[in-house]
């Protein structure tokens, strides 16, 4: 339904529209309200934030509809408005459509001309609406897809470029919060949510300083890549950061009695950047893969709270770091121990 304020002070207009379009307004497919001059105009506006478009006059008492025109220009700047006059002349045309008048028709009315130029200014609203509705969608959607993932599929065609992949030498990092899920249980759900949210963004201030890719949040855990130059020191910054800052947090409550901290998996090689995922479900992440990554996770499941694991020849990458060697340890999935280190 197009929803359109008539201002005009001849009464008999109303009786006319009514009548000319009664077709369309049963049908609900049109919705008239009416105003003698632009005061009463202004209340109606007031009480029916849905109008769509304005038909007004330009003569009128209390208020005219240039001033009007002025008026809906700074409180409803999406609103459309079409002048109606008898005074046609070039000056009022001029006049009005500076003011932001979308057309201006002359009296007597020509119904048959007035109809197309409602459809045309219905059509041209409807187009505003839904770019605003898709420029909101999409501002909405960049908060969940990393812009890596828009850099990457930017200059592709979807169809061909949806299962493309790049083999990359980067650094990856998990980052888990530790103990955090048994605060759920003696928390309230928005407070667990909003503390959470807190430890991420600190978390991501400190890999976007160091030029890091928040690849997901996993639940109370972080994935991070960093590739590029000097990257597995640029990720070590960034992870040692994380874990000094979250250790100089306070206690969250006394009744969780929960203090903050971090365990850390850090690795660096090989690994797969692409889209995984189901194109049935239209359901994709972004992401990557690869034995590295697994066993970046995997140090991190057996990292302690303040702990940064990472491999030997991890350590024998970051000489200006300090690392300890605390021996050999199994991973999930792999056949053979590997030699593990602690960043101090």
């Amino acid at each position: 339904m197009i929803k359109i304020l008539v201002v005009d002070d001849e009464a008999d207009l109303e009786i006319l529209i009514k009548q000319k379009f009664r077709k369309r307004i049963r049908e609900g497919e049109l919705e008239f309200l009416f105003a003698l001059n632009g005061r009463i105009a202004l209340e109606v506006l007031d009480a029916n934030k849905d109008v769509d478009m304005i038909l007004s006059d330009i003569n009128m008492p209390e208020m005219d509809g240039l001033t009007l025109l002025s008026k809906v220009k700074e409180k409803h700047s999406l609103l459309k408005t079409v002048i109606i006059s008898a005074y046609g002349d070039m000056e009022n045309i001029r006049t009005a459509m500076n003011l932001g008048a979308f057309d201006f028709i002359t009296k007597p009315v020509d119904f048959q001309d007035l109809e197309i130029t409602i459809e045309k200014t219905s059509q041209y609203i409807h187009q505003v609406k839904s770019t605003l509705k898709a420029l909101k969608e999409n501002n909405i959607l960049k908060m969940y897809v990393d812009e890596t993932v828009l850099n990457f599929m930017g200059n592709r065609e979807i169809e061909s470029g949806i299962w493309e992949n790049e083999t990359m030498e980067a650094a990856v990092a998990f980052i888990d919060v530790c103990g955090f899920t048994a605060i759920s249980e003696n928390e309230e759900p928005n407070l667990v949510v909003g503390l959470l949210n807190e430890y991420f963004d600190l978390m991501v201030r400190e890999i976007m300083n160091e030029g890091g890719i928040i690849d997901k949040f996993i639940g109370d855990a972080i994935m991070a890549v960093f590739k590029g130059e000097d990257y597995q020191a640029r990720a070590l910054r960034a992870c040692i950061a994380i874990r000094n800052k979250m250790k100089t947090l306070p206690v969250f409550s006394e009744k969780s009695g929960f203090k903050p901290n971090v365990s850390i998996g850090l690795n660096s090689g090989e690994m797969v950047s692409g889209n995984i995922g189901s194109i049935s479900l239209k359901k994709l992440d972004f992401t990557v893969i690869g034995d590295t990554v697994n066993v970046a996770s995997r140090l991190q499941s057996k990292a302690n709270p303040g702990q940064i694991l990472i491999l030997d020849k991890y350590a024998n990458a970051v000489p200006d770091f300090k690392c300890n060697s605390i021996g050999q340890m199994e991973l999930k999935n792999k056949a053979l121990p590997v030699n593990v280190w602690e960043v101090e």
